[in-house]
C-alpha cells in the first residue's frame, strides 16, 4: 500500500512564498519518481515540477521555471517544492504524484505516468 500525502498550502499574498511538503509512505521500499500537478478553477490539470529518484534530475513547468524549486529527501521519503515569487495564477490545489518501478535518473511530466496521488493542498494567492 502506499500512501501519498501533501501539507503547506495555504492563503498568501501575491510575491510571497510557500513551501509544500509531500510524504510518500510505503510497507515495501520501492524507488520512485516524484511530480507536482496544480489545477485551477476553470482550468486543467498542470504540470509544475518533477524529479527523478537520485533527486539530480529535474524539470519545471514554463509558467513555474526559476521560481519554483523542486526537491526530496530519500531517508526521510518526503519532497518538497519550495514557490517564491507568488502571483494570483499560481492559485490552484496542488497535487504530489508518486511513480514506482522507475531508474534513478528518470523523471516524468504526464499525469498519466503516475499511479500514486495525495488529496491535494490548496494554495490560494491574493493581490
Amino acid at each position: 500500500q502506499v500512501q501519498v500525502e501533501e501539507s503547506g498550502g495555504g492563503l498568501v499574498q501575491a510575491g510571497d512564498s510557500l513551501r509544500l511538503s509531500c510524504s510518500v509512505s510505503t510497507v515495501t521500499f520501492i524507488r520512485y519518481a516524484m511530480a507536482w500537478f496544480r489545477q485551477a478553477p476553470g482550468k486543467e490539470r498542470e504540470f509544475v515540477a518533477a524529479i527523478s529518484w537520485s533527486g539530480y534530475n529535474t524539470a519545471y513547468g514554463d509558467s513555474v521555471k526559476d521560481r519554483f524549486t523542486i526537491s526530496r529527501d530519500n531517508a526521510k521519503r518526503t519532497g518538497n517544492l519550495q514557490m517564491n515569487s507568488l502571483n494570483p495564477e499560481d492559485t490552484a490545489v496542488y497535487y504530489c504524484a508518486a511513480r514506482g518501478g522507475v531508474r534513478s535518473g528518470v523523471i516524468y511530466d504526464d499525469a498519466s505516468e503516475y499511479s500514486y496521488w495525495g488529496q491535494g493542498t490548496q494554495v490560494t494567492v491574493f493581490s
